[in-house]
């Protein structure tokens, strides 16, 4: 049998490699189209059936010699035998596909040109610096004219659209618009509508973007209907000047839906972007702006923008000539423009181009232009990447995908342990750990999908990291519909599912709407993502039922209370995602899943493990913890689970978020030296010690969250980390006196990049004694901190702060900002600070600002802001709330 599955192993390999080289050229052949549809459902029958006996075989050598010495006529037998079974099945499958190749596609080559080939192969060992791009071109003429519009003497409320063929830059524009302008209304608001939207679920939407600008929405808005909803959007907007932005709309009804909350609102301003010429005439002819491809001066501009990085973005002279042939093929679509440009930026070879541009000709002599610049782009992707890049199809039109969750479901698919083996080729087994984990290469092959312009940055972290990004719905559109030509997986509606091949290996079922229990089967299943969209009582079950080889199990915000406990059959499940749902507990046959490596119970009600969790020895990512406020106004507003017995077995851990504190937690930690990020609850004065000279031992710890029990005082004397990478630093709790004399502020304080404290006393002026510990913050919080009643900002003081949070501090009166102070600080929020009566000193001064929220001050600051005329003084700050 280890011969048998050995020999398909090597065949599935060169399978793999032979779909990847094919994969890399336009098939329009459809005998090979065919051919290599028949090549690639056997690779898939090979993977299931090595991931099976890999299982099986290592489970069998776990139950030690007895269980094999009696191994005839037992369960093993039987699953080996089946095994046999399918290998010869699958011996017989390779041959056929063989025959065919040989039958009918004797002479046809299928390799890929030599030049193409040795391109990809430089392009895989080069993984750029991401660059964000915020160069606007072409757009003058079209924001001057929207920025007219919202400023027009009409007194009552009115309809703007912006229309045009996907790709042509709508949101872009009205996204410059709008936060530019934002900040002269006084109510605003973004809503990102989509093909498939409920009613309810967009008017609760625009209540609470709304409802964030001034006292907090009662709890009840959850059980508003549409009509309730919007009698209270009314209420909320009376005689208060609006501009709500309304992007990517496809049906006139989202309009007609919403507009009765604004029949009487007083110069208020609706913006629609959409592609569909019925959704832009809701606005008269004066008020629409169909937006027209770049002009060549402007399409070419662009295009040097993203091709060359030089002084200037100026092209090279021998460039020229192939430069405009490209451009002008796109047809000045900025989308494609954008696409082929960056495409080109890393290849300075004319020969390249010149090949390139010969592809781009084939393709574009079809009729959609834009999705040949878009295939282009797709093949050129090294065979991981694309498999990261169809992946993403699978989550909803304008999805913010998170990059650790993300990241995590691509390890657990696979898709980047090719890299890593050759990374343990490359370096020492200690750099391996702490920089080449597979985690390390999935986040690579996100920042270069991202620097190919195939997904889109929705947010940053504090440290300057994507936490957040989206997928272009015409990049979604191009994968969806590659990702179901190569059953790698299926994002749409149930009913069309019904019709298709029951072998797809992921499925979306965002959008579904199953009343019945599902009937379809999904034996090869790898994948099943279900954002908040699944009714999980009736097609969960059916599907882990079936499904025995699914990997993925991603359930987040779905409706799910109970986790059947035919889990534990599925012995291929890598990970589990239940983020947000209502699940109480995990059924005790989760020990079971050996191969499992992400953990995801966050923000649900479960208070404690199973017991057989550490027999799950393979989990990297645990993470788990339950709000007991979700105001979050207690100190213990979340609540970690406790340890288990025998947690120190878990040795491959990664993240443990959250725990609780306990005498022995210390000891159980000292084997889990891979931890990098680990938060604490309940810490008491008498765990400081141990835990955390424990803690100071693990040697690439990056982030750490301690909150101690409450009344209790946290003694940080024995925190002194060897781990440089330790940036990551929260701490809730009462601190013993002399804190700031401690290691981890006086040696290790110059490698924080965030720090967030609460409920502490640091002493008079907490920014003036923190400035000279940790002066190379990104981000720093202070959450119901005691203090003087001056906050002062020296000159020079935070050289690199991006975000400031003064929260909840009921004795500040005056924060005075000194010359030179914070010159790199974006975002400055100051809010629940009740005896703030006066200006920030100095505040106007901050140029570099983006963000200012001044919320539930002293009742005389508003007054005192206009009667200074602040927001004259404050313009270049493009968003302000007060």
């Amino acid at each position: 049998m280890p011969g048998k599955i050995k020999q398909i192993g090597v065949q599935l390999k060169i399978m793999s490699t032979l779909i990847h080289q094919i994969g890399t050229v336009y098939l329009t052949d459809e005998v090979v189209k065919s051919w290599i549809g028949e090549v690639r459902n056997v690779a898939y029958h090979v993977e299931d059936v090595m991931d099976r006996y890999s299982y099986h075989a290592h489970e069998l050598d776990e139950e030690g010699f007895l269980r094999k010495f009696f191994i005839k006529g037992t369960h093993y037998a039987i699953v080996f035998s089946k095994i046999a079974d399918e290998v010869v099945e699958i011996e017989k499958e390779i041959q056929q596909v063989i025959q065919i190749r040989g039958q009918w596609l004797p002479h046809t080559q299928l390799v890929p040109n030599q030049m193409v080939e040795m391109e990809r192969q430089r392009s895989q060992d080069w993984f750029p610096e991401f660059v964000k791009d915020e160069d606007l071109v072409g757009i003058k003429e079209n924001r001057e004219w929207l920025t007219g519009w919202l400023y027009s003497e009409e007194p009552n409320s009115t309809v703007i659209t912006v229309s045009g063929m996907g790709g042509l830059g709508k949101s872009t524009l009205v996204t410059n618009v709008y936060e530019r302008e934002k900040v002269n209304f006084q109510v605003h608001a973004w809503i990102v509508v989509s093909q498939v939207y409920s009613p309810d679920v967009l008017l609760r939407t625009l209540l609470r973007k709304i409802g964030n600008m001034e006292a907090p929405l009662s709890s009840g808005i959850d059980k508003m209907d549409v009509h309730d909803l919007k009698g209270e959007i009314e209420k909320r907007l009376e005689n208060r000047k609006c501009l709500i932005v309304l992007d990517d709309v496809w049906e006139q009804n989202v309009y007609f839906l919403i507009r009765d909350a604004f029949q009487n609102i007083q110069a208020s301003r609706i913006v629609i972007t959409t592609r569909k010429d019925h959704v832009g005439a809701l606005a008269s002819s004066t008020r629409h702006l169909e937006l027209q491809p770049l002009g060549e001066e402007d399409a070419f501009k662009l295009f040097c923008r993203r091709a060359f990085y030089n002084k200037d973005h100026e092209c090279p002279e021998e460039f020229k000539a192939i430069a405009t042939k490209i451009v002008d093929r796109c047809h000045g679509l900025p989308l494609a423009i954008v696409t082929i440009g960056s495409l080109l930026s890393s290849r300075p070879q004319i020969e390249i181009w010149k090949h390139t541009y010969h592809q781009l000709q084939s393709e574009l002599s079809k009729s959609d232009h834009v999705r040949a610049i878009l295939n282009l782009s797709y093949h050129d992707l090294p065979g991981d990447l694309r498999n990261c890049f169809l992946y993403c199809s699978l989550f909803p039109e304008d999805y913010p995908m998170s990059r650790e969750s993300l990241v995590r479901m691509w390890v657990a698919e696979g898709f980047v342990l090719t890299k890593e083996k050759k990374a343990r080729e490359d370096v020492s087994e200690g750099n391996l750990m702490e920089l080449n984990t597979r985690e390390d290469v999935a986040e690579g092959n996100l920042m270069e999908l991202i620097h190919r312009n195939m997904l889109e940055v929705v947010e940053y972290d504090e440290l300057g990291r994507v936490n957040t990004f989206k997928m272009h719905d015409i990049m979604r559109e191009l994968a969806i519909s590659v990702a179901k030509d190569e059953k790698f997986g299926f994002a749409n509606d149930y009913s069309e599912m019904v019709e298709m091949d029951k072998d797809v290996r992921r499925l979306s079922s965002c959008g579904w709407n199953v009343s019945a229990p599902i009937k379809v089967k999904f034996p090869r299943l790898r994948t099943l993502a279900a954002q908040g969209m699944l009714s999980s009582s009736r097609i969960t079950p059916s599907i882990l039922s079936e499904s025995s080889h699914l990997t993925v199990l991603e359930l987040q915000d779905s409706d799910i209370t109970e986790v059947p406990s035919i889990i534990g059959n599925l012995f291929n499940l890598q990970y589990i995602g239940l983020r947000r749902t209502k699940v109480k507990s995990l059924p005790d046959s989760i020990e079971k899943l050996s191969r499992l490596h992400t953990l995801d119970i966050k923000q649900t009600q479960i208070e404690k493990l199973p017991r057989g969790i550490v027999k799950v020895k393979k989990l990297r990512h645990l993470l788990a913890d339950r709000f007991a406020d979700e105001k979050q106004s207690e100190f213990r507003y979340f609540i970690g689970v406790e340890a288990p017995k025998g947690l120190s077995n878990m040795e491959e851990l990664q993240t443990l978020e959250t725990v609780q504190g306990s005498k022995d937690l210390a000891e159980q930690l000292k084997k889990l030296m891979q931890l990098r990020s680990i938060w604490i609850d309940n810490v008491t004065a008498d765990d400081c010690a141990n835990l955390f000279a424990t803690l100071s031992r693990m040697p690439i710890l990056s982030s750490l969250l301690i909150c101690a029990r409450v009344n209790e005082t946290l003694c940080l004397q024995a925190l002194a980390p060897i781990s440089t990478k330790l940036h990551r630093l929260i701490v809730r709790g009462q601190w013993a006196a002399g804190t700031l004399e401690c290691p981890i502020f006086c040696n290790h304080g110059q490698y924080l990049k965030y720090l967030a404290l609460s409920w502490c006393q640091l002493g008079e002026d907490p920014l003036g004694l923190l400035a000279p510990h940790v002066p190379n913050l990104t981000y720093l919080r202070l959450n119901m901190v005691n203090s003087a009643s001056t906050l002062v900002l020296t000159a020079g003081c935070f050289p690199h702060l991006k975000s400031l949070v003064l929260k909840g501090m009921p004795d500040v009166k005056q924060l005075q900002i000194g010359d030179g102070a914070l010159p790199c600080i974006e975002g400055l929020y100051m809010v629940s600070l009740p005896q703030l009566d006066k200006i920030p000193q100095g505040i106007e001064s901050l140029l570099s600002l983006k963000k200012l929220w001044l919320l539930n001050l002293h009742k005389e600051f508003r007054t005192e802001w206009q009667r200074n005329g602040m927001h004259k003084k404050m313009q270049h700050v493009p968003e302000i709330r007060i």
